[in-house]
């Protein structure tokens, strides 16, 4: 679900983003989903297809309504001496935001996310540049010697976890922050993805995690012996959809994410007397839910008013975003059921008015 802040909102993330740790530097703001990404899905790394070519990771992508895997593959590098720094979701306060890779002399933070073939939380293990010319770690890139001859063998220790969690912060995710030279990488000159390869065929709702392309020899090579299928799929955990709210209530993190109460339409059962009660009972309903959905917008403004006043921690921070969603699908779940009981209580009357009008009268 696609976040748009307001300008009162945006401010206050800058804010935030002034107070957080460097963890949160890079960010693209403006798209926020209030659930993480899937587990990264294993898979092999198709062979490079030549020299001065560096392998970018597969990662999770968001078109404002789902996931959808981007496959990993090797892009040519822009220039000699340009690393890659992958790019990755964090959570950033009020859902979790995408921060860019891109191509720089140095690789910078990618959210400690082990993504394998030598990004293995910080750095890269999977190659050096010596002079004009890029030699590859064999041992954790697939290379054809017979073709490429600046190679060496290194193996690498993988200090970093083996989970294959591919966001940081919030709830599950992993909790590395940027150290000074990464962060000096960002900051320092860098240029930004210069080829995409995306493709929302490959949403998560239709594969479940497990993409059937999840990495390509080259940018755009979606079929034949280039595309290679994931062995085992990334574990996912989307909330469930809300029935009546097409799954908004479960996504929302905040009242004001939610959408307006509707006022009522006037009841035509062909009773006057009637459809004035149903009116009356509709209307109570609504100026009740009103009410409610406006004190819960206040006093989560009021929340975040406190929290930039105290300069509060990211830890306090984000606590207190998993309590206001947590009351924000309360708040529609309760108001939900509420007009369910409502319209289950105006069926019935008729059934009820309409037996005691035909029951015999008199004595039994």
């Amino acid at each position: 679900m696609r976040r748009l802040f307001s300008i009162r909102s945006l401010l206050w993330f800058i804010g935030f983003l002034l107070l957080s740790g460097a963890a949160y530097a890079q960010v693209d703001v403006g798209i926020a989903v209030s659930f993480g990404p899937p587990e990264l899905p294993v898979y092999e790394q198709p062979i490079c297809p030549g020299e001065g070519y560096i392998w970018t990771p597969g990662y999770w992508a968001w078109n404002g309504d789902d996931y959808y895997w981007v496959p990993g593959t090797w892009v040519d590098a822009p220039r000699p001496g340009y690393l890659w720094t992958p790019g990755y979701w964090a959570w950033g306060g009020r859902g979790y935001y995408f921060h860019e890779g891109y191509w720089g002399p140095v690789v910078g933070f990618y959210g400690g996310i082990n993504y394998g073939f030598g990004y293995f939380g910080h750095g890269y293990e999977g190659g050096r540049w010596e002079h004009d010319h890029f030699y590859y770690n064999r041992s954790v890139n697939n290379v054809n010697v017979t073709v490429i001859h600046n190679t060496y063998n290194t193996t690498v220790v993988n200090n970093y976890s083996h989970t294959r969690v591919s966001y940081n912060g919030g709830h599950g995710g992993i909790n590395e922050h940027a150290t000074r030279g990464e962060e000096a990488a960002y900051h320092g000159r860098h240029i930004g993805p210069v080829s995409e390869q995306m493709n929302p065929e490959l949403r998560v709702s239709s594969n479940h995690g497990r993409p059937p392309i999840a990495a390509t020899e080259r940018p755009g090579s979606f079929s034949g012996r280039e595309a290679v299928p994931s062995k085992e799929g990334g574990h996912y955990d989307r909330p469930p959809q809300s029935r009546n709210s097409g799954g908004q209530s479960d996504h929302a993190i905040h009242a004001n994410e939610l959408s307006a109460h509707q006022r009522p339409s006037s009841p035509n059962t062909g009773d006057q007397n009637r459809d004035r009660q149903y009116q009356q009972q509709q209307e109570k309903l609504y100026q009740k839910q009103q009410q409610d959905h406006t004190r819960l917008q206040q006093k989560q403004e009021q929340d975040h008013q406190r929290l930039e006043r105290q300069q509060a921690s990211d830890a306090r921070m984000q606590q207190v975003e998993q309590r206001h969603q947590q009351q924000t699908q309360q708040m529609a779940q309760k108001h939900d059921q509420q007009q369910q009981h409502l319209q289950q209580q105006q069926q019935q009357q008729p059934q009820h008015q309409d037996s005691h009008q035909n029951s015999p009268k008199g004595k039994p």
